[in-house]
């Protein structure tokens, strides 16, 4: 490994230990766990899958609760996982710790993602995301978390309905 590439390393781990500080002071009241100190080695994270979203897709809790508010977790998405265009009612923060793929949102160009790239995704925006190689995201929401998934026309449908290959599709 590269003297560059440990440096961009650490400075992606970095940017990550401070987003999680920022968003449990802004919530702490929320979380109500501001006082306490949280440590975690990547061999204790518990990863697992997350309702509502593709089974591609697993998550490990570093802090809060996302099914009640706001929380910060680390994000598995396996290669070739796809999450359809889909809204939540918290903002969302997302930062790339390792793989590759694209985070798109309606009406702005794409993201091609790599290790540390960074995107903040607002409440009610539609958005997809997709990874070529195995990615790691650090996650953050100012919010509990819920997915509403939605077709081209932006109406709601089910996690079945949007996961299903396009019309004419070749299956494999």
């Amino acid at each position: 490994m590269t003297i560059q590439s440990n440096r961009l390393r650490a400075l992606v781990i970095l940017i990550a230990v401070a987003a999680m500080a920022r968003t449990a002071t802004t919530h702490a009241e929320a979380e109500n766990d501001a006082d306490k100190m949280i440590t975690m080695n990547p061999q204790a994270m518990k990863f697992t899958s997350i309702p509502d979203m593709p089974p591609c897709a697993t998550a490990a809790i570093l802090r809060g609760n996302p099914r009640t508010g706001p929380a910060s977790v680390l994000l598995k998405l396996a290669s070739g996982c796809r999450v359809p265009w889909h809204w939540h009612t918290a903002n969302e923060s997302l930062l790339v710790i390792s793989g590759r793929g694209t985070v798109e949102m309606r009406d702005a160009p794409p993201l091609q993602f790599a290790p540390g790239a960074y995107a903040s995704l607002p409440s009610h925006h539609q958005h997809r995301a997709s990874c070529t190689r195995s990615c790691l995201l650090f996650n953050a929401a100012d919010a509990a978390f819920d997915i509403h998934y939605v077709d081209g026309n932006g109406e709601e449908i089910s996690l079945e309905k949007a996961l299903r290959p396009p019309a004419g599709a070749k299956k494999k």
